[in-house]
């Protein structure tokens, strides 16, 4: 107390994201931790990596608070997000990180696997989305809405149809989620990375800027800790202006082609030959 008045402390921003055991969710929720929000978040595959994730949010100072999450199972979607932000006690982040992926031509995917595809990264999403999306309109004061959707919410990829249409899909979905909380002065945006190093084989000790893709533009994998930092920008007050945009977090697979990118195998592209 100064001179008679109590200055009041502001209270923590809040973030909730979606499957933080591992990879890029656990980087994200790291990375948000470390700008100052106090992050509830999901996991699935992994206890022991979920409680070295809050473990880490807890060493910077900051609250976490965790809960198991199958998005296949739709009905506890909503619940769950529902649940993270009573225990945070706000929302003011939301991050949806869950996906998975296939790989089958179309004509040999199975309607059950298509299904387990487009529940998770598509409507398992939705149901994520539209609640946290409640919670930050009543909140009354703004928010950030990031959602990781990737490359293939662009570009096609022989191999890639569930993943590719549930990832289309989520791309369409931010750009009207964008439009329609604007008025709210909530943002909506994605982030559309390339090839992500986050599960490497044991025996794979290099550095993924070591790994040579001679398909890629910058000739190398990105890290988990790279897609972070551009949702972190994202959720930050830095990107108040920016809204319904995707941004590619790919090392420049775009301008290649998604499906070049992987299969080059020199370097010849980068010559000019007639």
């Amino acid at each position: 107390m100064t001179g008679g008045l109590q200055h009041a402390t502001a209270p923590a921003r809040t973030a909730i994201v979606t499957g933080a055991d591992s990879g890029i969710g656990k980087a994200t929720a790291l990375a948000l931790a470390r700008d100052g929000h106090d992050v509830g978040f999901t996991w699935h595959d992994s206890a022991e990596g979920a409680a070295d994730t809050a473990a880490q949010i807890e060493s910077l100072g900051r609250r976490a608070h965790r809960l198991w999450l199958d998005t296949t199972d739709l009905p506890s979607c909503a619940p769950a997000i529902g649940q993270l932000a009573a225990s945070l006690g706000s929302l003011d982040v939301f991050v949806n990180n869950v996906g998975v992926g296939l790989m089958a031509s179309v004509v040999e995917t199975t309607y059950e696997d298509w299904q387990r595809i487009l529940d998770t990264n598509l409507n398992g999403a939705f149901l994520c989305l539209q609640t946290a999306a409640r919670l930050l309109q009543a909140g009354g004061r703004g928010g950030r809405m990031v959602v990781v959707t990737s490359i293939h919410a662009h570009q096609p990829r022989v191999g890639y149809g569930a993943y590719c249409a549930s990832k289309f899909g989520l791309d369409g979905l931010v750009k009207t989620l964008a439009l329609e909380l604007s008025g709210d002065a909530i943002t909506v945006n994605a982030v559309a990375p390339g090839e992500i190093a986050t599960h490497l084989p044991p025996e794979e000790t290099r550095h993924p800027h070591q790994i040579p893709r001679p398909g890629l533009p910058l000739g190398h994998p990105g890290t988990a800790a790279e897609i972070a930092d551009v949702i972190a920008f994202l959720a930050s007050p830095s990107a108040s202006y920016v809204t319904g945009a995707s941004w590619e977090v790919d090392g420049g697979m775009a301008q290649m082609g998604a499906q070049a990118s992987s299969h080059l195998t020199s370097n010849r592209w980068r010559e000019a030959r007639r």
